[in-house]
């Protein structure tokens, strides 16, 4: 449109490069309602076994097993239960705390749009990758970002465009910085990523949440022919 910042289009660009890029075989993007479902279920804090999951989604138990089967990142404890995919119950870098529940995202932009897909407020806690100084925020399912602290903070981002696996190609870059100057070296050691700050960042997940609120893509990604 007339107008629009540079920015802005570049914020426009790399929401439909995500969308592209996370999405792949092997993503639980790729069957969005029932990472939907894995997702408020992971956010009540307890492990989540198959058969609960298949109840949730409303989905038979073996092509949710199947499908599940096909998320090489997907974490399990000892009784074969679901513990994280995006949102985990084993600690990262990123706190995510829900409803007083301690709970933890694989990647810094996850906390920004995890909690539409939840409908439940998040406060954030991580660190600058860089210096280590805490970095605050809470994320409302309605309002976005609010009382970010820094003011100043950036998220890395990076939008592989083939992957094996989600966490190490795509999540694992994606951390939060104090400022777009701490994060330099960091951009500089990872070929292709932008920085952003915290709104425009949660500007360019905003699609991400969206396809997984409307559940496009589950009878191909459950169902394959």
């Amino acid at each position: 449109m007339p107008g629009d910042s540079p920015q802005t289009g570049l914020t426009d660009r790399l929401a439909a490069g995500l969308v592209a890029s996370v999405t792949q075989a092997g993503s639980a993007l790729a069957a969005p309602g029932l990472h939907r479902a894995l997702l408020r279920l992971l956010a009540d804090g307890a492990p989540v076994a198959i058969a609960q999951l298949a109840a949730a989604a409303g989905q038979p138990v073996t092509d949710v097993e199947n499908t599940v089967a096909g998320w090489p990142d997907t974490e399990y404890d000892e009784q074969g239960r679901i513990v994280g995919w995006g949102i985990t119950l084993n600690p990262t870098p990123h706190r995510f705390t829900v409803d007083g529940r301690e709970l933890y995202t694989w990647c810094a932009l996850d906390t920004l749009f995890f909690p539409a897909v939840i409908g439940r407020r998040a406060h954030v806690e991580s660190s600058c990758q860089a210096s280590g100084v805490p970095i605050r925020l809470t994320v409302d399912p309605a309002n976005g970002v609010i009382d970010l602290e820094p003011a100043t903070s950036v998220v890395s981002v990076v939008i592989p465009e083939r992957m094996t696996a989600v966490r190490a190609a795509f999540c694992n870059p994606g951390r939060f910085f104090v400022s777009a100057d701490a994060a330099r070296d960091w951009q500089a050691a990872h070929p292709g990523m932008h920085v952003l700050p915290v709104a425009e960042a949660y500007q360019a997940a905003r699609p991400l949440s969206e396809r997984l609120l409307s559940g496009a893509g589950d009878a191909q990604a459950c169902c394959p022919s």
